[in-house]
């Protein structure tokens, strides 16, 4: 890898947390003589609003993005990045973060010889969606984690037909349907009965929330193939979720179609550190 010349400082906007990491990790850069870009947030939080660009902006302008916060940071700007922009990476600052895996602890020791270019990437499939009404687009998304179709707290139990490249699957009598990335395997998935699926593997989990018939079982799709889920539930509080943070209405009959994206995200990792580590460390497993 190349030495890394100009980064992108993403950050929460939690002030009392965020601001100590921000003002040392931006002391370390400059003292490597790396030149740094703030988003608005990170800005605002060092009391330079004036300095701040849109994460939009930060792909097309840096040589790596460096997201200070949890993993609810860093899924935001995954959806902005654009195709083949800077790898990401994670700094923790929240509770669990699969995704944000360096410690500010450790920020110290990891940050020089991810400067010098000693690093490896990890490419994150996404996924994207397009959403159909009346045979038309209404909206196109990407998303990192999963696609979540759910109904409010006083809806009644939906009907949710999933199709595989056209051909049916069944119709889920349930509470919702995920549909995730391996990335988000360890998120609302998990939560839900579902599989972890190691990030390597190009695939989509379909994962039924409490499925009210016991053969609907979670399925493992390969990435390549189109996934459409229809609303067949009429006059009910239906919505779409996109990684848990974008969300839109959905009406009887709309078309969630569902595949991968051509972006994938480029996430940054230290030679040694596996993906099986993250999960003995954050599901806490024992080991002998």
């Amino acid at each position: 890898m190349k030495r890394v010349r100009r980064v992108g400082v993403v950050a929460k906007p939690s002030p009392i947390r965020a601001r100590p990491v921000l003002r040392a990790l931006l002391r370390r850069l400059r003292a490597h003589g790396v030149e740094t870009i703030l988003d608005f947030e990170a800005a605002r939080i060092l009391g330079r609003p004036r300095e701040g660009v849109d994460r939009s902006d930060l792909g097309r302008r840096s040589d790596m993005v460096i997201v200070a916060g949890g993993d609810g940071t860093l899924l935001s700007m995954a959806r902005v990045l654009p195709r083949g922009g800077p790898p990401v990476l994670g700094v923790n600052l929240g509770s669990l973060g699969f995704l944000t895996d360096v410690s500010r602890e450790d920020l110290a020791a990891v940050l020089p010889p991810i400067l010098a270019g000693r690093y490896v990437v990890s490419r994150r499939m996404m996924l994207s969606v397009e959403v159909r009404r009346a045979g038309r687009t209404r909206g196109r998304y990407r998303a990192l984690n999963d696609v979540v179709i759910n109904k409010s707290a006083l809806a009644r139990i939906l009907d949710i037909e999933l199709t595989v490249e056209g051909q049916p699957i069944t119709v889920y009598k349930a509470d919702g349907l995920i549909l995730s990335t391996p990335t988000g395997s360890t998120a609302y998935c998990l939560s839900a009965g579902g599989p972890i699926v190691h990030p390597g593997i190009q695939a989509i989990v379909v994962t039924p929330i409490c499925p009210h018939t016991l053969t609907n079982r979670p399925l493992v799709i390969p990435g390549g193939l189109t996934l459409e889920a229809g609303v067949r539930t009429g006059d009910e509080n239906v919505f779409l979720t996109l990684d848990g943070q974008v969300g839109l209405p959905l009406t009887r009959d709309d078309r969630i179609r569902v595949r991968r994206s051509t972006h994938d995200l480029r996430m940054v990792t230290l030679p040694g550190r596996s993906y099986f580590r993250v999960l003995r460390h954050k599901l806490k497993w024992g080991t002998r």
